[in-house]
């Protein structure tokens, strides 16, 4: 497996697995979680996405057009003495094998070689499972902003902001 830093000709795929990865969140988001131009658009504007490949498919399983060979990724902001994470997207196939660990330690490492001494994530409150996940990851609940997109929820949310001194 190896960590890598996605570039333009990522785009389509990346769009896809994380749309894959965040049809978990179905219950409440209307629609897919980004498109290609998103993420073209998050590059363009000083973000970058880390990719995982490589983790081998499991015996009898095929490829799925479309994703590469993309086991997940994690997109990355960083300005100053902050860094923000965000759409840790694992392929669902892949998940509970320590590969969304592998990504979000690769993104901290980025933030600190960046200069960053905090890093932050938001988490939407309907993702229950998620605030103990990262707590034990070293991060703290700091806070509170409404959904960016209030309009492609189906139920009332906000995001909790949690963050960690690195």
């Amino acid at each position: 497996m190896s960590i890598r830093i996605a570039g333009p000709d990522d785009v389509g795929a990346l769009a896809s697995l994380i749309n894959e990865a965040f049809i978990v969140e179905a219950f409440f988001k209307i629609g897919d979680r980004t498109s290609a131009d998103e993420v073209a658009a998050l590059m363009e504007a000083g973000g970058e996405f880390l990719v995982l490949e490589g983790l081998p498919r499991r015996s009898g399983e095929a490829a799925k057009a479309g994703t590469g060979t993309f086991t997940g990724c994690v997109y990355l902001k960083s300005s100053g003495e902050r860094a923000y994470f965000g759409m840790l997207s694992i392929d669902p196939r892949r998940q509970r094998q320590g590969a969304g660990r592998r990504l979000i330690d690769a993104v901290e490492s980025r933030a600190r070689e960046r200069g960053c001494r905090f890093i932050d994530i938001y988490i939407v409150n309907l993702r229950e499972e998620l605030p103990d996940y990262y707590r034990r990851l070293g991060y703290v609940e700091t806070g509170t902003v409404p959904f960016s997109e209030p309009e492609r929820a189906s139920k009332p949310c906000f995001f909790i902001v949690m963050t960690k001194r690195l």
